[in-house]
């Protein structure tokens, strides 16, 4: 029986809502404060090398945080559908909401939200995550939101991704989520590597630890796509409507993101081979820091630094010191006999 306008006591009230993933949310702000310190420090930059420099550090910065945000990420794929449905258990009113689902490497997440927001003296704003984690277990979450008495869409589209429902959702998906992730926390470490390197005399192997990097993440796309299609979608029918998912934006940024990194690659592949001296001009990188060494192209500068004998030395060799010393005693004769005795 309903009591205090339609609103059952027994039902949960809805969470109050961030406007942003507080994971993506502490991600942006730690690269943006990097950002923003290395920008402090550029004017200390001289001449051409600060646009070089800015170029360098904001493209880093960028593909750094897109491959650590969409490991996080929700939307790996996402549907969202304006509908008439009902709206709790043992109610017979219909509410006009938009659901949502965003389905991630790591759970999924699903809104509610009315059109308007004030329906049956109700808020109808909810988001609800279910997780499917190593550390957790999506059917005990599903089970307390079945306690809390979610509304009737949100607990649709979650049983479709429950361990025993016969769509099969719940195996593709965090098998998906499974293989991805390990695949874009290794091309997180070739980032790194990558980093390393270009800040070193040794280009082209940073070169290709970037186009590992952009490789490792269109493998993470191809194991994604592959195992979210293999079985045949299934219907979600949310009162009058359908929900059809598809991919999200972090499967197209990761895209970009993966095929600009296998370019730069190959760009400072290329440069290494054809203009060597110039990619070390972009990289603030001078090969006559040590005149002793000779830097070769194909041997990846001083990883193996090849030593010039002193036959190949253009220098003139020095008199060792015995032997001017006695010859300037000969020029000047018997006069200073006691120092050149000494």
């Amino acid at each position: 029986m309903a009591a205090f306008g339609h609103t059952f006591p027994f039902y949960a009230g809805p969470k109050p809502t961030f406007p942003m993933d507080t994971t993506l949310a502490i991600i942006i702000t730690i690269f943006l404060i990097a950002l923003v310190t290395f920008i402090i420090i550029l004017p200390g930059i001289r001449g051409k090398m600060r646009l070089f420099w800015l170029l360098r550090v904001v493209t880093s910065l960028f593909i750094g945080a897109v491959i650590l945000a969409v490991n996080f990420s929700s939307e790996w794929s996402v549907g969202r559908v304006s509908t008439n449905t009902s709206y709790k258990a043992f109610s017979s009113e219909w509410i006009s909401a938009d659901v949502g689902l965003q389905v991630g490497l790591g759970g999924v997440n699903i809104t509610l939200t009315g059109t308007p927001v004030q329906q049956l003296n109700e808020t109808i704003n909810y988001n609800e995550e279910f997780t499917w984690l190593l550390s957790e277990n999506y059917a005990e979450e599903y089970a307390k939101a079945l306690e809390k008495g979610l509304p009737n869409p949100v607990l649709y589209l979650a049983e479709k991704f429950t361990p025993r429902s016969p769509c099969g959702l719940h195996r593709q998906y965090r098998l998906a989520g499974h293989y991805t992730s390990a695949t874009i926390w290794v091309a997180f470490l070739c980032w790194l590597l990558a980093n390393v390197m270009l800040s070193m005399p040794v280009l082209v192997y940073g070169g290709h630890m970037l186009l590992a990097t952009g490789i490792f993440q269109l493998l993470a796309l191809i194991f994604f796509s592959t195992t979210t299609s293999l079985t045949p979608p299934c219907a979600l029918h949310l009162g009058t409507a359908v929900l059809h998912i598809h991919h999200g934006p972090a499967f197209w940024i990761t895209l970009t993101t993966g095929l600009l990194c296998v370019l730069l690659g190959l760009s400072v592949a290329v440069a290494h081979r054809m203009q060597p001296h110039r990619l070390k001009a972009f990289f603030n990188l001078s090969s006559d820091a040590n005149p002793m060494l000779e830097w070769s192209p194909e041997e990846g500068g001083l990883l193996s630094p090849r030593y010039r004998s002193m036959t190949e030395s253009p220098e003139p060799r020095d008199i060792p010191l015995s032997e001017a010393s006695s010859e300037a005693c000969r020029k000047e004769g018997h006069h200073r006999e006691p120092v050149c005795a000494l």
